[in-house]
């Protein structure tokens, strides 16, 4: 992580005006109270975190992702039911000046990829 200059220390958390958290509801409950399963939560929020990250982005705003591990103490913070789990974290602004994003060397597409 040191080529990305990342660290303990996270002021995006703190700075941002805006801070998200999206919550998986791994069940939910029928009328009369029965527990009802909720299946693919975890598919089902990866497509909806890409889709808000893309609007934000639109916006012109920026967000970066965070997983802090573990996450249960905020379902505790915000009051969230038993059923919901927090899935990850989006601070949500405008980048601070002379922000960018890292350069970084991809893997080839022979080291990913095999045609057939």
């Amino acid at each position: 992580m040191a080529p990305l200059g990342t660290d303990t220390v996270k002021t995006h958390l703190t700075d941002a005006p805006w801070v998200v958290v999206l919550f998986r509801q791994s069940y939910g409950f029928h009328a009369d109270g029965r527990k009802r399963t909720h299946y693919h939560t975890q598919e089902s929020c990866g497509i909806a975190a890409g889709m808000f990250i893309t609007a934000v982005h639109t916006m012109g705003l920026v967000t970066l992702t965070h997983t802090p591990s573990p996450m249960g103490f905020l379902g505790e913070l915000l009051e969230r039911p038993a059923n919901e789990k927090a899935f990850l974290i989006m601070p949500v602004g405008y980048p601070v000046p002379g922000a960018c994003v890292p350069s970084l060397t991809r893997k080839d597409d022979a080291a990913t990829m095999v045609w057939r």
